[in-house]
């Protein structure tokens, strides 16, 4: 049985605008849950229906098969986590997670353990005394964290949590609220515009583009399985690599090219059956090795002059053009091409997408 389920929900403002379109999802119980898009996609809107703080327009939103769309955010048993900590100035740690336990009419020694509990998971034993001024903003972030968790509710809703974050404490508190998620087990929704918090939390993400889901799924399958050219292009860092072009006699021509480029035994017979279609042809940064480095023959070859390297580390990310289109490498930092000189790259079949220009489907 799910532990949540959107059924056909719709946000329509009085001004006419539609925020979120014929939402539909179920979620199991304990699953952790990211909708992720770019700014004005819905999903926080989405987030507010599901909370109570905005009222469903049409649709059905269940809670273990019981139709909540009249109740109010306390009789949801929700707790939602905010992107601005909403801490109480003048209250201690200890006093913010206290705070809606008091409310509740637990006792004093019930909280005291409470409190204590929660402040060990979160690694705020020491700072229990301290006002919310006086701490840095992952230790504030993890405050409003404890006051959400120390409820003991059965959903948590997280709106953009850690955006207020430097990088090196966004990727620390990842992995606390990944943690913290394990340890409790409940249901957990968290909005995001950040693709990479979405690939390393989520045991599912939803991806939202202009109010409607383009896709559901693990992060894998999102990577490796995208169903529409938004998703490929959202999913992924540095995104995939598009190149619009025509299907040939043999294979594909890019725009502005006449070379033709064959796409594997693959795409043999849609080749063979479209002739002359408009498509886009993409493949991951990733992906992609330098042609003097493999002697296999199973993809294509492409003879591209770079413009610029970014040395990462790990990695570099080379930029460069292949016939005038702009594309963008992930190769070993050994084997950087050097700025302004040819680099021909290999791509394998097995790495190419296509989609069709005017739908922007995968063809599979």
């Amino acid at each position: 049985m799910s532990n949540l389920v959107l059924r056909n929900v719709n946000k329509v403002y009085p001004n006419g605008f539609a925020a979120v379109h014929d939402f539909n999802l179920e979620i199991k119980n304990g699953e952790f849950i990211v909708f992720v898009g770019p700014s004005g996609c819905g999903k926080s809107t989405t987030l507010r229906m599901i909370a109570g703080l905005e009222e469903i327009t049409s649709g059905d939103f269940l809670i273990e098969d019981k139709r909540v769309n009249d109740m109010s955010p306390r009789q949801r048993g929700i707790s939602m986590i905010f992107q601005s900590y909403a801490l109480y100035p003048n209250m201690s740690v200890y006093e913010n997670m206290a705070f809606g336990l008091q409310l509740k009419g637990y006792d004093g020694e019930a909280i005291e353990k409470r409190v204590r509990k929660t402040a060990k998971i979160l690694g705020l034993t020491d700072y229990l005394d301290r006002m919310p001024r006086e701490l840095s903003g992952g230790q504030r972030q993890r405050v409003a964290v404890g006051r959400a968790i120390i409820r003991k509710v059965d959903i948590f809703l997280m709106d953009e949590p850690l955006s207020n974050l430097d990088a090196k404490q966004r990727v620390t508190m990842r992995s606390e609220i990944t943690a913290i998620h394990r340890k409790i087990g409940a249901t957990t929704i968290y909005v995001t515009h950040d693709q990479t918090e979405a690939m390393t939390m989520a045991d599912r993400i939803v991806v939202m583009k202009d109010g409607r889901i383009q896709q559901v799924g693990t992060p894998k399958e999102l990577y490796f399985d995208p169903v529409n050219l938004f998703v490929a292009g959202f999913i992924g860092e540095p995104p995939m690599n598009f190149m619009k072009g025509t299907i040939s006699a043999g294979g594909f021509v890019a725009e502005g090219s006449s070379k033709e480029l064959k796409l594997g035994p693959a795409y043999d017979e849609f080749v063979n059956q479209n002739s002359g279609k408009k498509v886009i042809l993409g493949f991951r940064p990733e992906a992609v090795e330098r042609a003097s480095e493999t002697t296999r023959t199973d993809g294509i070859r492409l003879d591209t002059e770079v413009s610029l390297t970014e040395l990462l580390g790990d990695n570099t990310n080379v930029y460069a053009a292949y016939e005038g289109i702009d594309l963008i490498f992930k190769l070993d930092p050994h084997l950087t091409p050097e700025r302004h000189t040819k680099c021909e790259v290999f791509v394998p079949f097995e790495s190419v997408y296509l989609f069709d220009q005017e739908t922007e489907e995968r063809i599979k």
